[in-house]
């Protein structure tokens, strides 16, 4: 039976699952890649740009991140920057001409335009949606396989509000941000919904594997 699933999803020790700032130039805003350290160091990181990495713990949790994923649904500040209406729809993300997704990707936009087909499978849907129809269009295109919920941090929230989520992958990283956007907040009670297990990692970072119970 299909999930739904949130991998290698990194916030703060406050919470923050950006910062401030978001920018073309800085799409993790005024954390720069800080969250994301424990990452770039894995191999399934460097195997995207060619070359070997780390198989320990944080391997370990960043290999699942595309185990039988037929479909990702994420928000639109994932694929970049702009907000509002599009004023350039030549823009087609921040993931090169070969994204790493090689699914149907369904971007929640209140602003929809033309689906971008790219190299390597990746195909662009850009759908103003709810939550639970989202999932239904995705759940299609995933036939049969697992759909990731990718983010940001508002995205994801939703998804867990509406208890859509299956399975789910948060690194901590030992950081403060002290501003952007937070995972947590009103989700009093989450716990109850899930089983989790904490790991701790050499990087510093702990890795909690959330299951539905």
């Amino acid at each position: 039976m299909s999930e739904v699933r949130v991998h290698n999803f990194t916030v703060s020790l406050d919470g923050y699952a950006t910062g401030e700032g978001q920018s073309l130039e800085s799409p993790f805003g005024h954390a720069g890649g800080r969250l994301m350290e424990w990452f770039f160091g894995t191999r399934t990181f460097r195997e995207m740009h060619g070359e070997g990495g780390g198989t320990g713990v944080d391997e370990r949790f960043a290999c699942d991140w595309n185990a039988d994923v037929g479909a990702e649904i994420m928000g639109r500040h994932k694929f970049g920057p702009q907000r509002g209406p599009w004023t350039d729809e030549q823009w087609q993300g921040w993931w090169g001409d070969n994204p790493p997704f090689h699914t149907p990707v369904f971007v929640l936009t209140h602003h929809p335009r033309p689906s971008i087909e790219m190299k390597g499978g990746t195909t662009f849907h850009f759908v103003d949606a709810s939550p639970a129809r989202a999932l239904a269009m995705a759940t299609e295109a995933a036939d049969g396989r697992d759909v990731r919920i990718g983010g940001g941090p508002t995205t994801v929230r939703q998804f867990l509000a509406a208890d859509l989520v299956d399975r789910m992958h948060i690194a901590v990283a030992p950081l403060f941000l002290g501003r952007g956007v937070r995972l947590w907040d009103g989700l009093e009670g989450l716990e109850q919904r899930f089983a989790i297990e904490p790991v701790t990692s050499p990087s510093g970072v702990t890795h909690l594997s959330f299951t539905r119970r």
